[in-house]
């Protein structure tokens, strides 16, 4: 891969992804798989004028000697350094770059009841912290190739050609090419916050789905809630992209209201395995029934984990025609396999889709309808047929996807 390529993508990262200002604090999470590239975003962010920037190191091969040797009750402590940390990011508010190249293939044959267990006893205790961040501090996600993930995608192909294929899907989706990547993503911020304006102005009630491969689904929206997409803002105004790349306009929906089958159409990557042919249907607003071809059982536990598992957290609507469907890659990753086509997560919803959620309690975002659990994960189902219809707080119907692409 070309190095003036790469230094392209990460002067992106830095510049549009976490908007690096001056004399600000940034962490720079990562794995071992390209670390000249975590450099090089480092250097472009001390370019912009960052003050401070923390590159912390991890090494995803430990997760399974950890997960098979020590103990439940050692996995779920929180120990006072790591409560330190997290008070430390739930004061200071430092941007977080989150550089992903995990192996799909990485916690296969973990066990997966004994991680779950160890999440459950953990998250209340850390869980304080995360809600003092929540709207708080810029955060981006971004990805580069790594030998097991690569092959993972590309598994006909030598090591060496299936890294570089990885980093070219990942520079295309990421539209960094032979342009500005800076000017294009400029280009697609505009074009996602002119979609999510246009929703907005309809003050939709409900979304109505249908699709030829059995998603047949109703979903409420919270009153006077805002979609999303694109770059963010922090509470006090800072512009931030968090996802690179990102196609979605998403909203959370008004927990506990929905009904009807969603019918997933990708595999769905989890904890290291792979779950196929799935559905999952709810009723009165939360999962009754899921069935699955393949990983039944995880898909069962992925519903459980607490009682927000069960219910809606996120609306989102990507076009089937989207840049990353179009490649006919599926890249086991959430961060690709979401902007594909349309999705829903259960679990956690967003606070920030509510006016005024930096200055409400969580116990008074709950009570507004968003979704509050340890999880959440995304789900794909959009399909070249599928239609979403929206009702209007007025009661009028509007075609918001036809044909599974924008019909307004």
């Amino acid at each position: 891969m070309q190095i003036e390529r790469l230094r392209k993508y990460a002067r992106l990262i830095a510049e549009v992804g976490i908007n690096t200002q001056k004399k600000e604090e940034i962490w720079i999470n990562a794995d071992l798989d390209q670390p000249d590239f975590v450099v090089m975003v480092m250097e472009e962010c001390y370019k912009l004028g960052a003050r401070k920037v923390v590159i912390r190191w991890s090494y995803s091969k430990t997760v399974h000697p950890t997960y098979k040797y020590a103990s439940i009750s050692e996995l779920s402590k929180v120990p006072s350094y790591e409560r330190a940390r997290y008070k430390y990011m739930s004061t200071k508010f430092p941007s977080i770059i989150h550089i992903i190249s995990d192996d799909p293939d990485g916690l296969k044959g973990i066990n997966q009841k004994k991680m779950a267990k160890v999440r459950m006893k953990s998250y209340p205790i850390i869980k304080p912290y995360r809600d003092k961040m929540e709207d708080r501090y810029k955060w981006c996600i971004a990805a580069v190739p790594g030998l097991g993930w690569a092959k993972k995608v590309f598994p006909t192909l030598s090591n060496e050609d299936a890294i570089e294929a990885l980093w070219e899907a990942i520079l295309k989706t990421a539209r960094v090419d032979d342009n500005d990547p800076i000017k294009n993503w400029e280009e697609h911020n505009a074009f996602l916050h002119a979609q999510k304006h246009k929703l907005n102005e309809l003050n939709l009630d409900k979304l109505i789905y249908h699709a030829s491969n059995g998603t047949d689904f109703e979903v409420t929206l919270i009153p006077n809630s805002k979609w999303g997409g694109g770059y963010d803002l922090t509470h006090d105004g800072r512009k931030y992209n968090p996802n690179i790349p990102t196609e979605e306009i998403f909203i959370s929906p008004y927990a506990g209201k929905c009904e009807g089958t969603l019918v997933a159409s990708k595999p769905l990557s989890y904890n290291g395995e792979v779950i196929e042919d799935f559905s999952l249907t709810f009723k009165n607003g939360k999962v009754v029934e899921v069935k699955a071809r393949k990983n039944q059982a995880l898909l069962e536990q992925m519903v459980s984990l607490d009682e927000g598992a069960k219910m809606l957290g996120e609306v989102a609507l990507v076009p089937f025609n989207s840049p990353i469907n179009e490649t006919g890659i599926l890249f086991y990753d959430t961060l690709f396999d979401e902007n594909a086509c349309c999705h829903f997560a259960i679990g956690a919803g967003f606070p920030m889709t509510i006016e005024g959620a930096a200055d409400l309690t969580p116990e008074q975002i709950k009570e507004k309808g968003i979704n509050d659990s340890m999880t959440h994960v995304d789900f794909m189902i959009g399909t070249s047929d599928l239609s979403i219809v929206g009702i209007t707080r007025e009661g009028k119907e509007i075609q918001i996807f036809k044909d599974g692409t924008w019909a307004i």
